[in-house]
């Protein structure tokens, strides 16, 4: 390889590295300011009760997808359904990972790794229904868990959980209608 050549190849490579860094610098701050923007709608999370009583549904283990704003008034959405594509980032309700869930007379209890729990009050329920898509995932079947919620602060989500055993699922749906 000639000198010229060379150096043209290491120009290259620089500005490639330049527009790449400036390019995820650009998607963080845009994840950082729709973090800014749904603080304020999102507010306090419920807080965890001191006691609870016993498990009404066991525990189910699976991936906790991450929670969507509830906008039955968006555009995209058809009559009742959820705004699939819009991500909670606000707290650490926006990273996937592995949990276990379990449903007590007082709500339902997401212990996931590597976030806080979360606790859903079970008077803050609105639904509890199988979906196909949440949070940017898509299944092929009615595989994710989506528990529809109101937070303290008004705002209605939903929130995905996909089981292990997708046979676990029903008895949630199930307990719902009850």
């Amino acid at each position: 390889m000639n000198t010229p050549t060379l150096v043209a190849s290491l120009i290259m490579a620089a500005v490639l590295a330049v527009l790449i860094a400036f390019f995820i610098g650009r998607m963080m701050r845009g994840w950082q300011r729709r973090a800014q923007r749904q603080v304020e709608m999102i507010g306090m999370l419920p807080g965890l009760p001191d006691t609870v009583g016993p498990a009404l549904i066991g525990a189910t283990r699976g991936l906790y997808l991450g929670s969507t704003v509830a906008r039955p008034d968006s555009p995209a959405a058809t009559a009742g359904s959820p705004s699939w594509l819009d991500r909670i980032v606000a707290g650490d309700l926006g990273f996937r990972s592995k949990a276990v869930m379990t449903r007590y007379p007082e709500g339902i209890m997401l212990q996931r790794s590597g976030a806080s729990p979360l606790w859903i009050p079970d008077d803050c329920i609105t639904a509890i229904r199988t979906e196909r898509a949440l949070a940017g995932r898509a299944l092929t079947f009615d595989g994710i868990l989506a528990i529809r919620w109101k937070l303290p602060s008004g705002t209605e989500i939903d929130t995905g959980f996909r089981g292990d055993d997708r046979r676990e699922l029903a008895k949630w749906v199930q307990e719902d209608a009850a």
